[in-house]
């Protein structure tokens, strides 16, 4: 911006310098209708497993999902996950509440994207990432992954811990 003499703005710099500012703000982000469904989805599935609710939890998934847990050797197709969950339900579920979560769609929309982060009472922060498949329009998830969510400056020490299995 210049000033005149005397020290007084010039007003087509303090115009151009408001319009540049907005410009580079743009408009509040919104979350569209269908970002907003798929978290309904994710909300939905995650309480359907707090609650123990099988039929629920189940009926999210899409035919051909792959669920993967914590463990390496928790890679399950939708029959042998189901069998898992019929084995810990009765138990009680568990509890994961969404932290934040991110959601991206394919072109065309069919498909979205989803990371989150999750708390939970034993494990504290988890990560999980989806990818939901538009089906019949309905959206299912397709693949579920949950991660422990390592902090960098422990990672050493948790590497070092299960290295020795």
């Amino acid at each position: 911006m210049r000033m005149k003499a005397g020290g007084k703005l010039h007003l087509g710099g303090l115009l151009t310098a408001l319009i540049l500012m907005v410009a580079c703000v743009g408009p509040p982000k919104e979350k569209t209708p269908a970002s907003t469904v798929v978290a309904e989805v994710l909300d939905d599935w995650h309480d359907a497993a707090a609650q123990a609710d099988e039929s629920r939890y189940l009926a999210h998934f899409a035919p051909e999902a792959v669920f993967l847990g914590t463990d390496a050797t928790e890679r399950w197709t939708l029959e042998e996950f189901t069998d898992y969950v019929r084995l810990y339900f009765p138990k009680g579920g568990w509890t994961y509440h969404p932290r934040s979560r991110h959601v991206r769609f394919a072109q065309g929309g069919t498909h979205a994207w989803v990371d989150e982060l999750l708390d939970n009472e034993k494990y504290g922060t988890l990560r999980g990432t989806a990818v939901l498949q538009l089906i019949d329009g309905r959206w299912r998830i397709a693949h579920y992954s949950m991660t422990f969510a390592v902090p960098n400056e422990r990672a050493a020490a948790v590497v070092e811990v299960i290295g020795g299995e």
